[in-house]
């Protein structure tokens, strides 16, 4: 289909960056998403100068005390790629027992989403302004997520370019490594290409099962969005996956 170059919620998302494809994840120094410039409005601005303090977790090569950030002890859900925050809001606000930990690195979308945790009094969020593949290795502990949400990432629809997107073998295992025994991991593209190659490398992940036959329906907390709702309209597809860790 004819893709919006950006997310779901109106920024780029997240993608690989071009690295020697034979070397390790560590030497790779893959990177979750493309440098981008963008404008900062006054009120994202307020938002970041008034809320940030509470609501941005500065990044540190160390694990995170996330009983202690959230202040109480829940099921946490990683979010890569929130974009501007919008389903983001809308599923935390509807998923008050669970925690959210949203990574992002373009700074229009951080305010975006503490404007909306302000507005909305959401107290289950937290912003991570740094690449997720750093976040996953220092900050997040092996086998402690309940969930992971990856929504739109950039298609990256030409050829060539495929080895830049963010659903590659190596990428999901360092992902599925933090996730828990029984926890899900839930991808959605309108790239019939992508979602193509996600469901091959998610089924090739020896450490998931797949909770459909193929794609899985649209579950209930994961909002329809603008974007995806003119596609629909036009007859363009969304796929969803949806996969548990053995």
């Amino acid at each position: 289909m004819n893709h919006d170059p950006h997310d779901a919620d109106g920024v780029e998302h997240d993608a690989q960056s071009e690295a020697n494809e034979d070397s390790t994840l560590h030497r790779r120094r893959i990177r979750s998403f493309v440098t981008r410039a963008g404008r900062v409005s006054p009120g994202q601005q307020r938002a970041i100068d008034e809320l940030g303090p509470r609501y941005v977790v500065p990044y540190a090569p160390q694990l995170a005390d996330w009983d202690a950030v959230f202040g109480r002890k829940a099921p946490r859900v990683l979010e890569i790629g929130f974009g501007m925050g919008a389903t983001t809001a809308e599923i935390a606000a509807s998923r008050g027992g669970d925690d959210f930990i949203g990574v992002e690195v373009h700074e229009p979308g951080v305010g975006a989403l503490l404007k909306l945790i302000g507005e909305h009094a959401l107290g289950n969020i937290r912003i991570l302004q740094h690449d997720a593949v750093e976040v996953l290795e220092h900050m997040i502990a092996p086998d402690s997520l309940d969930g992971v949400h990856i929504y739109f990432p950039d298609p990256w629809h030409k050829a060539r370019h495929h080895k830049r997107r963010l659903i590659q073998p190596k990428f999901l295992a360092l992902l599925v490594s933090r996730m828990k025994p029984g926890g899900y991991i839930h991808l959605a593209t309108d790239w019939q290409n992508y979602a193509e190659q996600m469901l091959e490398v998610l089924s090739a992940e020896p450490a998931l099962e797949n909770t459909a036959d193929g794609y899985a329906p649209r579950p209930d907390f994961r909002p329809v969005t603008k974007f995806e709702r003119r596609g629909l309209r036009l007859g363009h597809g969304v796929w969803d996956l949806m996969f548990r860790r053995r």
